[in-house]
């Protein structure tokens, strides 16, 4: 019989979970409005994303490779570790190349459409069994993206573009969820930046253009630097409580975003784009909620 685990240190462990899952929305907020300040400085998103993963895997290496040597890539599946990393720039690059032409939290707002994604998506790919519940929480999540996006509007084309990089988001998890229990979770952080690095190796040079000062030049050291350690304690977070209780907080993005938003450009959401919003983060919730109770019940009570 196993010991019990004393009730204080249950409770640590989620506190610590939940703080963890709040530094991380801090952290990713400061990435994705930095990027926006270097794209609306006029360098092109690939070099801004170049930075973003190529730091990141930098830093990744330095954490991970003197624990575990070279030992720390070899995979069992490369091929689909390929994939992931390909799926992780390309969200990279739509996001940011959108996000040039939208506010901050307006990006932010679509962006929750991911989880949807998500779950519309594991059914054929993961072969689950998504019930009508989930399925109609996904078709109201969509409507709520529409109302954000507003189609015909003048940032419809930046607003998809947001939704594309939701989309390849979500084929990051799902693949991730593939790649479950076969590597290491520092092998495939380490693949993911090894893909990223070499891909935008070979494109940034069509596009680069010489940082204009230090304070340049810090700006995107530091966003990949942060994004490599926000994504580590994302890693952390999951390790010390359940998803169906933290993925709710990233939902905090969307007022990190704004405030980022206001401060550096005057920028605020209106009546709309703030419920359309409301009505993304209503059906991710909802998504969540029973996905939590799909792990306590029997597949045909859903």
């Amino acid at each position: 019989m196993k010991p019990s685990v004393p009730v204080a240190a249950v409770q640590d462990r989620i506190l610590s979970a939940i703080g963890l899952m709040c530094t991380y929305v801090g952290l990713i907020v400061f990435v994705n409005a930095t990027g926006k300040v270097l794209a609306m400085a006029g360098y092109h998103p690939q070099q801004v994303v170049f930075f973003r993963h190529g730091v990141a895997f930098l830093l990744m290496l330095l954490l991970f490779a003197p624990r575990h040597g070279v030992r720390i890539v070899v995979a069992k599946r490369p091929g689909l570790q390929v994939v992931r990393g390909i799926f992780a720039i390309a969200s990279s690059l739509f996001y940011f190349t959108g996000l040039a032409s939208v506010s901050l939290p307006l990006a932010a707002a679509i962006s929750f459409t991911s989880p949807l994604l998500v779950t519309a998506l594991s059914g054929p790919l993961l072969g689950e069994q998504v019930g009508v519940r989930r399925w109609a929480a996904v078709a109201v999540g969509f409507v709520g993206a529409m109302i954000v996006i507003r189609p015909g509007g003048d940032t419809e084309w930046a607003g998809l573009l947001i939704v594309g990089s939701a989309a390849c988001a979500a084929l990051y998890q799902i693949t991730t969820r593939r790649l479950a229990g076969q590597d290491h979770a520092e092998t495939t952080n380490i693949w993911t930046g090894l893909v990223g690095a070499a891909l935008m190796c070979v494109l940034v040079p069509f596009v680069w253009e010489m940082p204009e000062s230090p304070q340049i030049w810090m700006l995107f050291i530091s966003m990949g630097l942060i994004g490599g350690i926000a994504h580590y304690i994302l890693t952390k977070a999951f390790e010390r409580g359940p998803a169906s209780l933290l993925s709710p907080f990233s939902y905090l993005q969307l007022i990190g975003a704004t405030v980022a938003g206001y401060i550096l450009y005057g920028d605020l959401p209106d009546g709309m784009t703030w419920v359309g919003a409301a009505v993304i983060v209503a059906a991710g919730l909802y998504i969540a909620h029973r996905e939590s109770r799909r792990r306590k019940v029997p597949l045909t009570a859903r």
